[in-house]
């Protein structure tokens, strides 16, 4: 199943879970001075090619926070998941107010969503100090430089070596005081567009394996 989001960024969603990594009782409201990423208007996808943007030799190789800027403008990545393949794990919903929703029967849960027209909050060329901005955003009490280096695959061509994306991630244990959970995130500068994933578990336990299981059934996948 793949899915494509295009939704703004303060979705109550995002913004609930990230409460949940601060291991807070409530939810901090993003900063009315920060820069608001406009309204994603809904068009028919046409094929586009961008002079000297080599599609292919972007999506055979790992994409680290530095090579953000070999990404095409304009076209978003999206995310493939065949998570529900998974003994436990469906799906509650697809696309439904902008995300796509799944639930294990150990008592996790798997948000994902993808955005566009993320321009105000992109610094340009510069995919780790975006996605901090993107972070702060959605709430303004997160410490940035506690986010930890992450990975996802890259790609979802099985007969292909596997090659990966490098994330940020926030997050919780429960010797915090609150559920474990885990969020990944990066804000594409050259597309000016993210992907959001969260990951919320009963204990320390689940949690791991539940994220072992999302980074073998789940993809972000790069513009063709």
């Amino acid at each position: 199943m793949a899915f494509s989001v295009r939704r703004r960024l303060a979705g109550s969603v995002a913004l609930g879970t990230v409460g949940v990594v601060l291991v807070s009782c409530s939810v901090n409201v993003p900063d009315p001075s920060a820069p608001k990423p406009s309204p994603s208007q809904s068009t028919l996808a046409t094929p586009t090619i961008t002079p000297g943007h080599d599609a292919e030799a972007v999506a055979a190789k790992d994409l680290p926070l530095t090579a953000g800027g070999t990404l095409a403008p304009g076209d978003p990545v999206t995310v493939s998941s065949k998570l529900e393949e998974v003994p436990g794990w469906s799906v509650v919903h697809s696309g439904l107010q902008g995300e796509a929703r799944f639930k294990k029967s150990d008592g996790c849960t798997l948000a994902a969503r993808v955005s566009v027209n993320q321009g105000p909050l992109v610094v340009a060329g510069d995919d780790a100090a975006s996605t901090k901005g993107l972070f702060h955003y959605l709430d303004a009490g997160i410490n940035v430089d506690k986010l930890k280096p992450a990975s996802l695959r890259w790609g979802q061509d099985t007969d292909k070596p596997v090659r990966s994306v490098e994330f940020l991630a926030l997050e919780s244990s429960a010797a915090s005081g609150g559920q474990p959970v885990v969020v990944l995130a990066r804000l594409f500068s050259a597309p000016a567009s993210s992907v959001y994933i969260s990951l919320a578990c009963p204990d320390d336990a689940s949690l791991a394996k539940a994220r072992a299981e999302v980074a073998a059934k789940l993809a972000v996948v790069p513009p063709s």
